[in-house]
């Protein structure tokens, strides 16, 4: 049997998830008989912030599912934006995984996936990797969600990923990086044209190229609140 096509079929809701800052979902797509479990966060349930454009919280989470499959990182579960009973939003794969398991639990038997995420956060300029937002699925493998606040033209890195702080960053890692800046403007580019404005898009390519240059992973800058809040 074919999974599930989550670009299409029905989006039924299930309940909405709580402790959530916008307004966020546990959904099936349904075709037929057949349904898969999905994450959707409707355009209109996103509350506004000060320094973020409001209503492009769902188009930053393509944005970042695009990032992560043009790496080859499989970091970002499959998101698409589509219509749903709430109106137009972004839908995204739910990855079954355990509540008590999180970066700060998986860390000592996986540091070599999460150099992984340090760098894509820096790439897309992540302002909120909270630990919680790091979730092993059943065969293993770590994904990690909630990516509305990305993409900010100005550094808004803040994570509790710092382990790796002013370590070098592996060689394979900056290849893939190096790969994304040489083809980013046949291959990335017009994959985040309708989901981020132009300025957005050329501090992607200036990221990727800046990290190229000088391969390490950052430090937490002293005048800036780098951790984010709640932990978890």
């Amino acid at each position: 049997m074919a999974p599930v096509d989550l670009t299409a079929g029905e989006i039924v809701v299930r309940g909405r998830v709580p402790w959530s800052s916008n307004a966020t979902f546990l959904a099936d797509v349904v075709d037929g008989e057949d349904r898969r479990s999905v994450i959707y966060k409707p355009e209109r349930g996103e509350r506004p912030l000060r320094d973020f454009a409001t209503g492009t919280l769902h188009r930053r989470e393509q944005a970042s599912f695009e990032v992560s499959e043009a790496l080859d990182w499989r970091i970002v579960p499959f998101t698409v934006i589509r219509d749903g009973p709430h109106g137009p939003g972004m839908v995204q794969e739910f990855i079954e995984h355990d509540p008590d398991e999180h970066y700060f639990t998986l860390l000592e038997a996986r540091p070599q996936r999460f150099r992984f995420f340090a760098v894509f956060d820096m790439l897309v300029n992540n302002a909120d990797r909270k630990s919680g937002h790091c979730l092993r699925a059943p065969d293993g493998h770590i994904w990690g969600i909630d990516h509305g606040l990305t993409f900010h033209t100005e550094s808004k890195l803040r994570t509790v990923i710092w382990d790796f702080a002013d370590e070098p960053v592996a060689p394979e890692l900056i290849d893939d990086v190096r790969r994304l800046s040489d083809d980013f403007e046949t291959t990335l580019a017009p994959r985040l044209e309708p989901l981020l404005s132009i300025d957005e898009i050329d501090a992607v390519l200036e990221r990727c190229r800046s990290l190229v240059v000088t391969p390490r992973f950052p430090v937490p800058e002293n005048s800036y609140h780098s951790v984010p809040w709640p932990l978890v």
